[in-house]
């Protein structure tokens, strides 16, 4: 599939607006403002555009539920946090794109009727906060933001926000609780940020990808865009692959390409000819395939079906040499530290996890370990404010599900150990 989303983004100059319009760019704006709200997200809904943060929501329902609420003002959140290891597939339309997100953004605020938006950018991604800030300075200046945007008379205001680099703050309860100067932390849900978000008004929050399909979607059309891809998810996809790949990097596909494909043709099979042992999806927080599952289509039906999430679409595969006691314990340190600590399951649980990997790890590891690492991600399952610790709690007990006996192994060589002392 040629490139969409990420078309020209090798030219120097793919970030300026006179660039971007002359590739055709903000030609579906004016469209788009000449249909009437309601018929923009009945557009969005036939198109099938499923949020491409991880959670695969339906993007149309969400905004139709912002769109009946009576209160004002309604915000717009574009979620750019993307800190999960592994992942960096947003990266590229922020730095070298960052018009296709700007113009996906005034459609989505004019059908959903927010006046006001905010970029949430990951604390890490400083040359993204100039890059973006440029160009949201030239979309004024031509027009595309403001009071009197395209002489229409609908007005919408941009502007960036930079997170602290925070993990925890890519949930967008706790994004929300970040842009109003709070500690990032998550809320309870309901009620759902689409009826009391920001500032307790009605606010949608969608991700860069989700943001950017929507120029295309008003472009060629719902029918047209649903031809992309699998049927249940259409349209494209951007995936990232990290690891023991000959190349790794970001690839544009039509959504459901297969995994197998995604590594061995695009990605270049595994790095020195060694043998597949794992692949991690999504992003660190979905569960972990076996070397066997890879024949799956990369969707969100798809994955769910395999015992996996397709998450941000960030895959990190892993060759026969990998240690997964060794991984999950580096998880696990990731999850413990990003932590918020607000409810008890999570702040508690994957400390608890994390100690029982080390020890294991190091070579201290007992009888029963096993059974206590499922335990205590059962006590996590379910149980926390937001989905950080449901994740920390999935890593483990995929690990235990495909590669048990590895973690056996480690403790019975520590007993070997202690046998020759």
């Amino acid at each position: 599939m040629e490139k969409i989303l990420l078309k020209n983004i090798e030219n120097p100059d793919s970030a300026d607006i006179d660039f971007y319009i002359k590739q055709g760019g903000y030609q579906s704006l004016p469209k788009a403002l000449g249909m009437t709200p309601s018929d923009i997200i009945e557009m969005v809904k036939r198109s099938g555009l499923r949020g491409r943060g991880g959670a695969g929501f339906p993007a149309g329902m969400k905004w139709s539920f912002a769109a009946c609420d009576t209160k004002t003002p309604k915000y717009l959140l574009c979620n750019a946090d993307e800190g999960e290891p592994g992942t960096f597939k947003d990266k590229p339309i922020l730095e070298r794109k960052p018009h296709l997100l700007i113009e996906g953004m005034v459609i989505s605020a004019y059908a959903i009727g927010a006046e006001y938006g905010y970029i949430y950018l990951r604390g890490e991604y400083p040359k993204a906060k100039g890059i973006l800030e440029k160009a949201i300075s030239q979309a004024y200046e031509r027009g595309y933001l403001g009071d009197n945007i395209t002489g229409r008379g609908i007005r919408f205001h941009l502007s960036v926000h930079q997170g602290a680099g925070a993990y925890i703050c890519g949930e967008e309860t706790a994004l929300i609780d970040s842009l109003e100067g709070k500690r990032g932390q998550p809320r309870i849900k309901p009620p759902f940020p689409v009826n009391v978000g920001a500032w307790g008004m009605p606010t949608v929050v969608n991700n860069v990808e989700t943001l950017s399909n929507i120029p295309l979607i008003i472009e060629i059309g719902p029918e047209g865009y649903s031809k992309i891809g699998s049927p249940d998810c259409p349209g494209p996809k951007i995936y990232c692959v990290s690891g023991h790949v000959n190349r790794p990097g970001i690839y544009e596909l039509p959504m459901g390409t297969s995994l197998r494909e995604l590594i061995y043709t695009h990605a270049g099979g595994i790095r020195n000819g060694r043998r597949l042992k794992a692949v991690v999806p999504g992003g660190i927080s979905t569960p972990v395939l076996p070397a066997d599952a890879i024949d799956v289509a990369m969707d969100f039906v798809s994955m769910t079906k395999a015992g996996s999430m397709l998450g941000s679409g960030a895959t990190i595969v892993m060759d026969a040499t990998t240690c997964m006691v060794k991984v999950a314990w580096r998880a696990l340190k990731f999850f413990e530290h990003e932590s918020c600590g607000k409810c008890t399951p999570c702040r508690e649980g994957t400390g608890w996890l994390r100690q029982i990997l080390q020890r294991i790890e190091d070579g201290r590891g007992r009888d029963g370990d096993i059974e206590l690492l499922n335990d205590v991600s059962d006590n996590i399952l379910g149980k926390t404010f937001c989905p950080l610790g449901d994740a920390a709690a999935m890593v483990v007990k995929s690990m235990l599900k495909h590669f048990k006996k590895e973690f056996e192994e480690h403790i019975k060589r520590t007993h070997s150990a202690e046998v020759l002392k």
